[in-house]
């Protein structure tokens, strides 16, 4: 297993080698201003899978993700709707916490809020300071960007022609137009903490160093994020960093993802054109959302569109229905249990014939993994294992180990393969109107037992006929 992930400050496919065997991983989080938009969900989906497939390939990996809990706007929309800043942040981050559960995503080790690392922030931006890196200007702080060997390298932009467009705004006190906020003095009536320059709150930049810093250390693997964020975001972050330790590189492997559009443009709260993660969960599963984001690479942008999201619903179907009946006894994916004695998963007896060998399925979801996180193709590979599956299942083979081998790397890319909660929900209903439906059959009421049929399918809900008994399935 070679791992070869496109590293943005290379832009080349790079074999995966981290440091350690622990991988140190820090992923540029949400600014808790407002509510998050499947754009975000593409992004922590993604990195989310770089997590997973990377503890499936037997590492362990830290994994550290921030909240900018101070910021402009988020001034600017505490004071719109009348209540302190905290409350609005705190509201934003448990809801965002609670859209990445529903999302299936696994939680960050470590998720620090940049209000609470100010002294760690004085600290590194007295040092920068303290190497002539970065000077104090009337209560600001500036970082020199002439002096950072290399500045606009990772971006890939020249520095001189950078700086050739740049401006002094009024009221900055740079010494040159191109220079970046490490802190900035307070301003009447915002939050502020005491600094050796006075009142005043941090940069932007300097918090995702300072927090990077002290939970992951000098150096780390991995460094995530939106494409959005190379420059200037990253590209300070690695100028500040690295002036700091006298240490390169700060980041190994640096990976962006592309972004959702909207129509034409980049889905985006600015723009006020987005759907909430919270609108997407009310209409399709967690899994359908993931697999809509999946179906794509990371690198390429998305569109959201009905036509997107229903299909990948319609695939979600498809690979729950190849592993609805488990070989354990566990209870299938549509309520129906498979202890011992019930319809095998392939729905006979298990057959004669040779049972379906998931091996090249599991090497071709590898192999597509390796290629840089190609999903597309590794869902490709799963899909393939579900039709033989399903084959299985008319020929009257064993599947349940081709069963296990999808549910596992189905999980690989955070698919639960459930029914949607609604379903399960309903369960108990929906098998008591099979209950019934049986005792008209059997009371030769056929007219009735098909009105049962009948409203079932109304609702979505599809009934399987087999000599073991009748199974349901919700269609998508």
């Amino acid at each position: 297993m070679t791992l070869m992930l496109r590293n943005t400050a290379s832009g080349e496919l790079e074999e995966f080698t981290p440091m350690a065997d622990e991988v140190k991983m820090y992923v540029c989080g949400v600014t808790p201003y407002d509510v998050n938009h499947v754009g975000h969900a593409m992004s922590y989906v993604v990195f989310d899978v770089l997590r997973r497939y990377l503890e499936f390939a037997g590492y362990t990996v830290r994994h550290v993700q921030n909240f900018t809990d101070i910021d402009d706007r988020i001034i600017t929309r505490a004071e719109r709707l009348g209540i302190e800043i905290g409350e609005l942040t705190e509201e934003m981050i448990e809801r965002y916490m609670m859209e990445m559960r529903a999302l299936n995503i696994l939680p960050a080790h470590e998720y620090p809020c940049a209000t609470k690392e100010i002294p760690q922030m004085i600290d590194m931006i007295a040092a920068l300071i303290e190497k002539d890196y970065a000077y104090e200007a009337g209560g600001d702080v500036y970082y020199r960007v002439q002096k950072k060997e290399g500045y606009g390298t990772f971006s890939r932009r020249d520095l001189e022609t950078m700086l050739a467009g740049a401006r002094i705004e009024p009221g900055e006190k740079k010494e040159h137009p191109g220079d970046f906020a490490l802190w900035k003095g307070a301003k009447p009536g915002e939050p502020s903490w005491e600094s050796p320059w006075g009142p005043g709150r941090p940069g932007w930049h300097i918090e995702c160093s300072a927090m990077s810093l002290r939970y992951l250390g000098e150096q780390i693997d991995i460094h995530g994020g939106g494409e959005d964020l190379i420059f200037p975001h990253h590209e300070n972050e690695i100028a500040q960093t690295e002036a700091y330790t006298g240490k390169t590189p700060f980041v190994r492997y640096w990976l962006h993802n592309a972004w959702v559009k909207s129509g034409e443009e980049k889905m985006s709260k600015s723009l006020g054109n987005f759907i909430s993660i919270g609108e997407a969960l009310e209409t399709y599963s967690a899994d359908a959302i993931r697999l809509w984001i999946l179906f794509s690479h990371y690198r390429t942008p998305l569109t959201y569109t009905m036509e997107a999201l229903t299909a990948a619903k319609r695939g979600a179907e498809r690979l729950r229905l190849a592993v609805r009946a488990s070989a354990d006894g566990a209870p299938s994916a549509d309520g129906v249990p498979s202890a011992d004695g019930a319809p095998s998963a392939d729905g006979g007896d298990g057959g004669d014939g040779e049972a379906v060998d998931p091996a090249p399925f599991r090497d071709d979801f590898i192999a597509a993994m390796d290629d840089d996180l190609n999903t597309s193709k590794a869902l490709a590979a799963l899909f393939d294992l579900a039709h033989e599956i399903n084959r299985a299942r008319n020929d009257g083979r064993d599947a349940s180990a081709a069963q296990a081998t999808l549910l596992e790397l189905a999980g690989v890319l955070g698919l639960t393969l459930n029914e949607p909660e609604a379903d399960m929900g309903a369960a108990p209903f929906i098998d008591l109107l099979i209950t019934v439906r049986e005792e008209l059959r059997k009371a030769k009421q056929f007219a009735l037992s098909d009105r049962v049929r009948d409203g079932l399918e109304e609702l979505g809900i599809s009934l399987e006929d087999s000599p073991e008994g009748t199974s349901w399935r919700r269609r998508e």
